[in-house]
């Protein structure tokens, strides 16, 4: 095909639409990121875009059905336009492609696995006409290593960026969709991650949270690298870094020595997310967990003695193939007990090609999964509203991130939302903040010195 005009070219726009975790902001990122280095321009509307990605999510069955959603709408687009290019990226693809897809919905251009920029890189590049060698330059821009560009409209604007180390797993739930659609653990070279870490703050970023499926696992499987609390130690050393997360971790991979290191490294926040999923050991035992509700009860109180003060949220799964109203009650109860910071709730939904999903029938009616769903979610709102309760009158260190109507947003080290009202620009900064109401999902303050 002959080359365009490189004025054309650079006119051109993409639109990004994520859903999912935390991983796919990354990769998305990383696809904007590749783009602008090939000279596109970022869109507010996906009708006025030139590149359309779709970065999907196929954890829970809505967000699979919304994925579906958005490609249909894309259809009388691309009939209109069909120089359009549409790329569909992310674990509904998947590390072995999905042919299924491909052939409903025979108008996508490209599709490209999770955390893959390429095949959209070199398909432009071939469409255009133009040399391949080029798409080794926007990618080394748009990867992980220390040329990593972030996109033109985040650039000097993000306060808090996320890195992912650890990709795939191997852990196998019987619930999960992940090893199938994102692969086998792989963990990410420790220098390629110090690297990108830097480059980050060089462009704002004073935040960065760490990514992984088992965050935990970093390194286990190449003994040439850190374990996750000697990476926490080498980012600790980081000039102009201010704040270090990480997530997801898993009970039985949450060391002493990762608990130490949150302990004593004044960057790492004390807040750890740690998912119990379930408060019943049968059930716990169907999902292929690995431990019990009383491992897990334990397993907090040690968190807790050894950082005082933090936060912790969890993860709950209800309706589980099985489970009875008995078993859901210990779950309820086990929330109750422990009074966990936060807790993310889902209805199970059976996913094609997992264990739950070939053996287990999806037996608990949905009503009933609403139901349970909304008592764990009335309960956890009271516990929240007890524990922000606690920060009434106090002053705590907030990082602030961006003005949401009128209001700055910020983030305690424990990862409390706080709104504050200011005229001055806070973006990126740590200043004291006197908390002057509560409520279960946020709390708002005031400034206690001159910002």
């Amino acid at each position: 095909m002959a080359s365009q005009n490189p004025d054309i070219i650079w006119r051109m726009k993409y639109y990004i639409w994520t859903e999912g975790c935390q991983m796919n902001v990354a990769d998305s990122q990383r696809v904007a990121s590749a783009l602008e280095h090939l000279g596109y321009h970022s869109a507010s509307r996906a009708e006025e875009a030139d590149v359309i990605v779709l970065n999907t999510c196929v954890v829970r069955q809505s967000a699979e059905d919304k994925a579906y959603g958005r490609l249909s709408s894309l259809r009388p687009i691309k009939k209109q336009r069909p120089d359009l290019v549409i790329n569909l990226m992310g674990c509904l693809v998947g590390v072995k492609g999905n042919p299924k897809v491909a052939e409903r919905f025979p108008y996508v251009d490209v599709f490209s696995p999770p955390s893959d920029p390429r095949p959209l890189v070199e398909y432009l590049l071939r469409r255009d006409g133009r040399d391949l060698e080029q798409a080794e330059v926007a990618l080394r821009y748009a990867l992980q290593d220390e040329d990593l560009t972030l996109p033109a409209e985040e650039r000097g604007n993000l306060v808090s960026a996320f890195i992912p180390v650890v990709y795939g797993c191997s852990h196998a739930c019987t619930f999960c969709i992940i090893p199938y659609r994102r692969g086998v653990e792989k963990s990410r070279p420790p220098q390629e991650i110090l690297n990108e870490a830097r480059a980050l703050v060089a462009q704002g970023v004073k935040e960065i949270t760490l990514l992984g499926q088992i965050v935990d696992r970093y390194g286990k499987d190449n003994p040439d690298y850190p374990t996750l609390s000697g990476l926490l130690r080498r980012l600790q050393q980081i000039e102009g870094l201010e704040r270090i997360r990480f997530l997801t971790s898993h009970p039985n991979w949450m060391t002493d020595d990762l608990l130490d290191a949150v302990a004593e490294l004044p960057k790492v926040m004390p807040h750890i997310e740690v998912p119990v999923q379930a408060g019943d050991d049968e059930v716990l035992a169907n999902m292929r967990r690995g431990y019990t509700a009383e491992q897990y009860r334990r397993l907090v109180e040690k968190i807790r003695a050894r950082i005082p003060g933090v936060s912790i949220a969890t993860d709950v799964i209800v309706g589980f193939p099985g489970e009875s109203e008995a078993q859901f009650q210990h779950t309820y109860d086990l929330l109750a007990e422990l009074k966990l910071d936060v807790a993310h709730l889902a209805r199970y939904s059976p996913r094609e090609g997992t264990v739950s999903a070939r053996r287990m029938a999806d037996d608990v009616p949905d009503e009933e999964k609403w139901r349970r769903f909304r008592l764990l979610e009335e309960l956890q709102e009271t516990i929240a509203a007890e524990i922000h309760a606690a920060y009434l009158g106090k002053t705590v260190d907030v990082l602030f991130e961006e003005p949401v109507r009128g209001r700055w947003k910020g983030r305690t080290p424990t990862n409390k939302l706080v709104f504050v009202e200011s005229e001055a620009d806070l973006r990126g900064k740590i200043l004291p903040v006197e908390i002057t109401w509560t409520g279960p999902w946020s709390m708002q303050g005031r400034l206690t010195q001159p910002a």
